[in-house]
């Protein structure tokens, strides 16, 4: 029976409901009238090909009961929607609800977590209270559900139908981006021709981003998997299952299976920048391995409880969502990522270029290039990763992929993902347990309301991000000024830094085997502290001092256990050790700068890990959506957690710039060491905030090889310079972009108003 009202409902009431609706949406010039009763009762007159049979329904009203008399010309969902009132069933109907207030509720489901069964039992509860008393407990919920959804699948298929009109006024030519994308964001893919205005400096012709959500679950609890509700007949920004499975048979034939165990990479490999990627491999194994870390602490979604684990978005740089992917796995797949990739190249022109923001853009292009994922589409993909997330890739991986540091972006951060799941946070509790084509036909009515106030406030947002790229541009331009360093020279000792910093690494890791050598050597203090310690007691106990002689005897040999114990590790340290790391740990012994320069890089890199670690932490407060009571506490727990954690990074701070004290001092009195570039003090204020251009990432003065440093290295003239240089190229993009935005939102505007 449910399956037969919703075809009838979907293939034969609902078209011939939308030309009604609209007509009455112009009569009551938008329900500023109130709907009419009388309409209802009132004489009418057949048309010819009516076949004269004819039926009388009786609907509940609040005032005595009305009976509508119907004909095939002039069915009762007709009649209704003509006097303002939308009915509960198809065919015969047996309660009608005014269409202004269905709107008011519309209106308002958007806006606060929707809930029609508080609605219902108010107005029951209301009726009751004013003497009218409904038969059946419950009827009137399920009833007014039925009109709530039905009226919403009749506006979004008038909505569908004007566009139509549109496009029929006004057909797009085929070197233009599709009318679906013209539709959702007109200054991306709007204006009459996008290769107006295209300039080099603006870089991408688009910029879009992608992010995954897994606090937009779908439980199974609550009925059998495979039982489906029946699909709503209007259009969708999900992609169908199809094109999703597509993309993941593409992914899993030509990637290789993974072994179990993941393997580490040796010391000895020889580093190398892989085909088509700009950052060696060293690089892009500590992105990957610091966002494994990241996952391990962010909840996923379990396929044992829930069928649809999360949600992947593809927004551009205006939050205007393009497409939406349902994600069905316990993790982030590349396949999703490459499915949303591959339906926007099929909509936009052959030679339109798109940059991409992603928090793991680095490793999806490796991916894409080593398992040659959508060849065809990678010369016209510029992948760059979101400021949000910057903090968790390498600083080489950073000055490549950061937009903005990389050329073509402005200020565009990537971040309108995240703006969107804040948005529909407040459907996660009700769409837990909805049916699959409910939830996401609810998931495309909140789109929809977020795209027309997106586009309501367009000219603001238009109107702010110019005035601050204004702002950006003269602050960046006075800096430039102030340093008193040639553009050009600028110019090349950025380009010089990033070569330098994007090398790859010697076949030994100097890192790691710098790492080993200041190991061995604060092990070979606490060995020589041990010795002293078992030497005293030893001589203690000879002597005849030791008042307790079975307390002294036992701590004797717990200290000869912990001598043998750190000789042992001493050993096995210094066998492991490489040609180079025993030439560092003899350059160690006998300079007491390197020995500092040593422990401080070990200490920042320590810092960093730390900042970085936090960071994750209060990544997921700010993606606890909902909670409940146990997650409350939870989540509050987590937060004082992070909290205690500040002092002592506060104070590794202080330690590591103490150490930066000590090692100028050791340059002033040493005359051989004025060459040395003294390594940079790091600022304790704001230093939580992972800036891209702090200090905490570049190791200024605490690597080898620096007795000339360049001068992107050794001057801070040029260094200041140079994030001038940069922030001056954004302002310049964002400035062009704006331009080009603004011309194709007027041509769309006014092209769509001379259509209407």
């Amino acid at each position: 029976k449910r399956a037969n009202q919703w075809r009838t409902w979907s293939d034969k009431v609902l078209p011939d409901l939308i030309r009604p609706y609209l007509a009455y949406l112009k009569a009551s010039n938008h329900f500023h009238r109130s709907a009419d009763i009388t309409r209802l009762t009132a004489a009418r007159s057949c048309s010819a090909n009516c076949h004269g049979f004819r039926r009388r329904v009786e609907v509940t009203c609040l005032e005595p009961n009305v009976t509508i008399e119907s004909c095939s010309c002039t069915p009762v969902p007709v009649r209704l929607v003509n006097a303002g009132f939308f009915p509960c069933a198809p065919t015969e109907p047996s309660l009608a609800v005014d269409m202004r207030l269905l709107q008011f509720i519309t209106m308002l489901s958007v806006r606060t977590p929707p809930n029609v069964s508080a609605w219902s039992d108010t107005l029951e509860s209301f009726l009751l209270n004013m003497g009218h008393k409904l038969e059946g407990k419950g009827n009137l919920r399920r009833r007014f559900q039925r009109a709530f959804h039905w009226y919403r699948v009749l506006v979004r298929q008038s909505d569908e139908f004007m566009q139509s009109l549109l496009v029929k006024l006004t057909p797009p030519r085929k070197d233009q981006p599709t009318q679906y994308l013209r539709e959702r964001c007109p200054l991306c893919f709007g204006g009459n021709d996008w290769r107006r205005g295209r300039r080099q400096e603006m870089g991408p012709d688009v910029i879009v981003c992608i992010d995954a959500c897994f606090t937009q679950k779908r439980s199974n609890g609550h009925r059998l998997s495979d039982d489906r509700d029946p699909p709503n007949p209007t259009k969708t920004v999900f992609l169908s299952e199809e094109m999703v499975a597509d993309a993941e048979r593409m992914v899993n034939n030509k990637r290789p299976p993974r072994t179990r165990k993941r393997q580490a990479p040796s010391s000895q490999d020889e580093d190398v920048i892989e085909d088509g990627m700009r950052i060696p491999s060293s690089v892009l194994d500590g992105c990957g391995e610091s966002f494994i870390a990241a996952d391990e602490k962010r909840s996923k979604a379990s396929t044992q409880f829930f069928s649809d684990t999360g949600l992947m978005a593809l927004l551009c740089r205006h939050d205007q969502v393009l497409w939406l992917v349902n994600m069905t796995s316990s993790g982030e797949k590349q396949h999703y990522a490459l499915a949303l990739i591959i339906e926007l190249f099929n909509h936009l022109p052959a030679d339109m270029n798109v940059g991409l923001l992603y928090d793991i853009g680095c490793q999806l292009e490796r991916s894409c290039r080593n398992f040659s994922f959508i060849p065809e589409l990678l010369p016209r993909i510029v992948f760059a990763i979101s400021v949000f997330h910057a903090y968790g890739h390498q600083w080489p991986c950073q000055i490549v992929y950061h937009p903005w540091k990389c050329p073509g972006f402005g200020f565009s951060d990537g971040e309108g993902c995240e703006r969107l799941w804040s948005a529909l946070k407040l459907l996660i509790p009700s769409l837990r347990v909805s049916g699959f084509y409910q939830r996401l036909f609810a998931l495309d009515v909140h789109v929809s309301y977020l795209d027309v106030k997106s586009l309501e406030n367009i000219g603001h947002w238009l109107q702010r991000r110019w005035k601050s790229a204004q702002q950006r541009l003269s602050e960046a331009s006075r800096g430039l000024r102030a340093t008193g360093v040639a553009e050009t020279v600028l110019r090349v000792q950025w380009r010089d830094q990033v070569i330098a910093q994007t090398r790859p690494l010697p076949r030994q890791s100097s890192g790691r085997a710098e790492e080993d050598v200041l190991r061995i050597i604060e092990l070979e203090k606490t060995y020589e502290k041990a010795r002293e310690t078992l030497l005293s007691s030893e001589a203690q106990l000879a002597s005849g001092g030791a008042v307790h002689l079975i307390d002294t005897t036992l701590n004797l040999e717990e200290e000869r256990a912990r001598c043998g114990r750190l000789k042992h590790s001493l050993s096995k340290l210094k066998a492991a050790l490489g040609l180079e790391g025993r030439r560092k740990l003899g350059d160690m012994r006998r300079n007491k700068y390197l020995h500092t320069r040593m422990k401080a890089l070990a200490l920042k890199t320590r810092i960093r890990d730390k900042l970085r670690h936090r960071k994750f932490e209060l990544s997921k407060l700010e993606r606890a959506y909902r909670q409940t009571l146990n997650e409350q506490r939870l989540h509050d727990h987590t937060a004082q957690s992070v909290k205690r954690k500040e002092p002592s990074i506060a104070q590794l701070v202080k330690r590591y710039n103490d150490l930066v004290i000590k090692l100028k001092k050791i340059k002033d009195d040493d005359r051989s060491l004025s060459h040395v570039v003294v390594p940079h003090f790091i600022n304790s204020e704001g230093i939580f905030a992972l800036d891209v251009d702090d200090n905490i990432w570049e190791d200024v003065g605490l690597h080898e090889g620096e007795a000339n440093p360049p001068a992107w290295l050794g001057n801070e003239k040029v260094r200041e310079g140079i994030r001038h240089m940069l922030a001056y190229d954004r302002s310049v993009e964002e400035v062009a972009r704006l331009s080009n935005e603004r011309a194709r939102l007027q041509e769309w505007t006014l092209v769509t108003w001379s259509a209407l």
